[in-house]
């Protein structure tokens, strides 16, 4: 087992479960020390459970600036500093255009976008000169699926951001990137979606027609994407999105 993260510290948020919860397990077999938020404070146990002694978990909601500044003093107060911040908490769930109420919109977008944009300007005062950012996105910022014009959009803007930031960060050589995963099975099928068993089995069978590799991915390998981009193997990669997607979008 390699130590690439030997003696980092980390904050993955949306860390509860999914994507998050496999790239803090990634990340803490690799030697780093990695705090975790999240909704839910019933899954939040879980995981740190899971995770053991190097993972932190705190309890906060991204949409809501006065917990992403409790999450900043806790971590300021243990450590004093963070190495790589992976902005990963998001919700997806389908709105109809012609029918989206003004709630439904801010519901997506305050925690997709608000939340995301916050979450790392909150935490740049610890963030470590020479350290990382990644941002979760989607491969649906490029597409047009219907029923899903909020979440798709929520995940342009932070695609946009991942460049913008690559620029704003510039002098401190901090590096953003962006994951943008394909189809996983995680609780958002189920949780957001609202998809039900037959429908994510209809949904797998679509994947496997127009996907190259068959198949949802796995949480593990999005989390070994984010793991490389946050990583010194990719010290001169900024600015990029990575789509971890079985070609699904490529092609």
């Amino acid at each position: 087992m390699s130590e690439r993260f030997q003696n980092k510290v980390a904050l993955i948020t949306g860390g509860s479960t999914g994507i998050g919860l496999a790239t803090a397990a990634l990340f803490i077999r690799e030697g780093a020390k990695v705090y975790i938020t999240g909704r839910n404070g019933k899954s939040l146990d879980k995981a740190a459970t899971e995770l053991g002694p190097k993972g932190v978990a705190i309890q906060s909601d991204v949409a809501e600036i006065a917990d992403l500044e409790r999450v900043r003093d806790r971590i300021k107060e243990e450590d004093g500093r963070l190495d790589i911040v992976v902005a990963n908490a998001g919700i997806a769930e389908n709105n109809t255009f012609g029918e989206t109420s003004e709630a439904e919109f801010d519901k997506t977008f305050d925690i997709n976008v608000k939340g995301l944009f916050f979450t790392t300007q909150t935490m740049l005062p610890l963030l470590s000169d020479g350290g990382a950012v990644v941002l979760t996105a989607s491969i649906l910022s490029g597409k047009g699926f219907p029923n899903m014009s909020l979440y798709s959009a929520s995940k342009a803007a932070v695609r946009s951001f991942a460049r913008s930031w690559s620029n704003d960060l510039r002098e401190r050589k901090i590096r953003v990137s962006a994951v943008s995963p394909g189809p996983v099975q995680t609780p958002i099928m189920e949780n957001g979606l609202k998809m039900n068993a037959e429908q994510i089995e209809q949904y797998r069978a679509m994947v496997a027609q127009v996907a190259p590799l068959e198949r949802f991915g796995e949480p593990s390998e999005i989390a070994e994407a984010i793991a490389f981009l946050a990583s010194d193997a990719a010290r001169y990669i900024t600015g990029v999105e990575l789509s971890v997607d079985g070609g699904m979008a490529q092609v």
